[in-house]
């Protein structure tokens, strides 16, 4: 028997994102044949923002090898012992927002995510423009990354750890969606 259930954390993952106000919306599960590498992605959005012009995403990384280590440290203990918190899982939230005008102050926007971010989760602001033919004008596409570590051993013992980062994520996806209808006029 598996020492952490995986399929068990994503399910309560999306349970707590229900409970913290997001709308789930798909779930994908993708399993690499060659390595077993496991990758989880899920679409959601603030409950009260269906039909809005953002889209945010949260993908969970498992590193088969990290996985096993961590399964073969928590067999050798005892059963009321936790094994090292030395064994994480990445999990990225990716906002995509809708296609912005050339004005928009990435920079001040960034500024204003790192506020709400802060230390806990850092985010990266970037841009595409993407020109789809040569008389079509460039079409400019924002997107805010963040990422975060999620304990194995912090799971294992039960700990709830993930509520933190929904509640700032929760935040950030309101934010977006006010400066998206600012910027856009919708």
């Amino acid at each position: 028997m598996a020492a952490v259930d995986i399929s068990g954390f994503v399910t309560e993952l999306k349970d707590h994102a229900m409970e913290h106000g997001f709308h789930v919306h798909d779930e994908r599960h993708f399993i690499e044949t060659y390595s077993m590498r496991q990758a989880w992605e899920i679409d959601l959005h603030p409950e009260d923002a269906c039909g809005e012009p953002l889209d945010f995403h949260l993908n969970l990384d498992v590193e088969p090898r990290i996985l096993l280590a961590f399964e073969d440290e928590a067999a050798l203990l005892g059963e009321d012992e936790v094994p090292e918190d030395t064994y994480h899982m990445l999990l990225s939230m990716t906002w995509d927002l809708p296609p912005l005008d050339k004005d928009t102050d990435l920079l001040r926007l960034a500024i204003e995510l790192s506020a709400i971010g802060g230390i806990d989760l850092p985010l990266e602001v970037g841009t595409v423009e993407t020109t789809y033919s040569p008389t079509d004008s460039a079409v400019r596409k924002v997107t805010v990354i963040g990422r975060t570590s999620i304990s194995l051993a912090k799971i294992y013992a039960g700990e709830d750890t993930i509520c933190p980062t929904l509640e700032k994520c929760l935040q950030i996806s309101k934010f977006l969606l006010a400066k998206t209808v600012k910027w856009t006029g919708e």
